[in-house]
This record gives structure tokens, C-alpha cells and sequence, in this order.
């Protein structure tokens, strides 16, 4: 029964993996190919203004390919795992309601995870006087807290962001409260993009220095002049909070700025190979070799699957 359940699910591709990978290129290219349409699966890439330092998929770069879930929240609002969800649930089930194949890019593994295994989020009262206890304790304790009461290993920058760990350590801790069950949604292709560990720190390198050229310094300036906080800022990490640190002086250089960001970049892009390591439905890709008709026959097949 429980087969006959998963087949009748409705299908979505996704293509996920590794930071500098070619995610967003692939995703638009098999899109093109199968009537398709492009849901952005990156928790930074949710607010409007952060372009070059998420690495935004620009509007000559989407080919005409229509992409939901970017820019949908200003900077300094608070926004969860949940809300994306439910946000990319509707524009999935939009985009199949018009005959469409939805696509699912994207190298947040939490919000990937989010869609693709169905996680049912609770929903728990505030406590203020817990929150405001929580809030005095850092990211490192929360998430010690999160991992004892619940078992829940993060990554991807979701393990330093202070704000979304003091709301889901005060689910964790609310009075009677339990895990819910996951309840999936669609049936997946999983889709990984990597290349050799070697490959990927250069890519990085060449990716941090064409950014930083188009002014990426200058849009961290531009969002803290509008109003960004520096806590907000900070707490997205990488791009954001090492070019913080430049412009508050803490970084002398701009030297020492893409030697320090180049080696968090690196560091970040082994913990999402980890993450979506141990899901071992991904079909990895020969980025080496020809992974465009390696995907397009996957795809081809998933899709005529019954």
C-alpha cells in the first residue's frame, strides 16, 4: 500500500549539491528541455537585495525560465524553515497545476529537505519568558540543546543562525511537545552536482574574486545603509558576515577578506557534500564528463516512470 501511495505522489526534480557547482545553469538548461519551471531552494536567496553574495540567478541567466521563491522577504524580517516550505509547496503545486515539470534547485539542505522528505512543522505558543531566556545563550548552546532534546543535526549556516535556533529550541522544550512525522509530498529525482574537492576550492576562488569585482562589497554597504542590521547580516553568514567584518575594520585587507572568506567558503562547501552525502537516493553527476545528457536521461526516465 505504502508503494502505491508513492507512485501516486506527483513528481519533482531536484537538483542539489555543492556551492560554485553549477546548480542554477543546470537547473535552467533541463528546464528548458521538459516545460519546466524553477523553484530556488536557498535560504538567503529568500530576501530582496541579497544578489551577489547568494549568488542570485540573474535575469539574463534565467534564459525566460520563470523561478519562484526569490525576493520574497525583506532583510531583518524573520523567516523559517516552515515558511518556506509553505511557499515552495505552493508554487510547486502551481506549477504542476499548469502542466508544468516544477524544478527544486538549490544547496540549502535543510529547506531541500524540508520539501522533499515532507517535514511537518508544530506548532508551539511563545513563551516569552522562556525566549527571552534562550536569547541570552549562544548559537553553540542552542544547537547543543536542540541536538540533546531532539537528535536534529544541522548544517549549511543553520546551525550559527541565532534567531531560527532560539525558536526551534522553544518548540523542542515546549511542555508535551514531539517531533512530528514527516509526510511526503511529492516523489523525488534527486539530481547531485560536485566536482573533485581540488576543482571546487578553484571554482570558489575564481567565483569570490568575479563577485567581489561586480561589487559585492558595495552591495553589504548598500544593505546596511538601507536599513540591514549588522546582527542580521552577520547571522547569514559567509558572503555577508566576513564582508561585515571588513567593513567594521575587524578584516584589515581585502586581502585578508578573500583569504578569510575563500577559506569559510571551502569549509561550508565540505559540510553540504556531508549533508547530502547521507541521502543515497542522489544520483551524483559526471561533472567531469557529459552530466547535461546524464541528467536529461534521468530525467527523461523519471518522468515516464509510472
Amino acid at each position: 500500500m505504502a508503494a502505491l501511495t508513492q507512485k501516486s505522489l506527483p513528481k519533482l526534480v531536484v537538483v542539489l549539491g555543492t556551492t560554485a557547482c553549477g546548480k542554477s545553469g543546470l537547473g535552467v538548461e533541463l528546464a528548458k528541455r521538459f516545460n519546466g519551471e524553477i523553484v530556488s531552494a536557498d535560504s538567503r536567496q529568500v530576501y530582496t537585495g541579497l544578489d551577489l553574495g547568494t549568488g542570485k540567478v540573474t535575469e539574463e541567466e534565467m534564459e525566460g525560465i520563470p523561478h519562484h521563491m526569490l525576493d520574497v522577504v525583506a532583510p531583518n524580517q524573520p523567516y523559517s524553515v516552515a515558511d518556506f516550505q509553505t511557499g515552495a509547496y505552493a508554487a510547486i503545486d502551481d506549477i504542476i497545476a499548469r502542466r508544468k515539470t516544477p524544478f527544486l534547485v538549490g544547496g540549502s539542505g535543510l529547506y531541500v529537505r524540508a520539501v522533499t522528505e515532507g517535514f511537518a512543522f508544530a506548532d508551539v505558543t511563545p513563551d516569552p519568558a522562556l525566549r527571552a531566556e534562550l536569547e541570552e545563550k549562544t548559537a553553540e548552546e542552542l544547537y547543543a540543546i536542540l541536538r540533546e532534546k531532539t537528535g536534529v543535526t544541522l548544517s549549511n549556516g543553520e546551525e550559527h543562525n541565532h534567531q531560527r535556533l532560539v525558536r526551534s529550541v522553544e518548540k523542542a522544550l515546549a511542555e508535551g511537545w514531539e517531533p512530528p512525522q514527516a509526510k511526503p509530498r511529492y516523489r523525488c529525482l534527486l539530481l547531485g552536482v560536485n566536482f573533485p574537492r581540488e576543482t571546487v576550492c578553484r571554482r570558489i576562488d575564481d567565483r569570490l574574486q568575479a563577485r567581489i569585482d561586480a561589487g559585492m562589497i558595495q552591495e553589504v554597504a548598500n544593505l546596511r545603509a538601507a536599513g540591514a542590521t549588522d546582527q542580521f547580516l552577520d547571522g547569514l553568514g559567509l558572503e555577508y558576515r566576513y564582508i561585515l567584518r571588513f567593513l567594521k575594520g575587524e578584516l584589515s585587507s581585502l586581502e585578508e577578506l578573500k583569504d578569510e572568506l575563500g577559506r569559510a567558503i571551502k569549509r561550508f562547501a565540505k559540510r553540504q557534500v556531508q549533508w547530502f552525502n547521507r541521502d543515497r537516493d542522489v544520483l551524483w553527476l559526471d561533472m567531469e564528463g557529459d552530466f547535461l545528457a546524464q541528467a536529461t536521461r534521468a530525467v527523461e526516465q523519471f518522468l515516464q516512470a509510472p
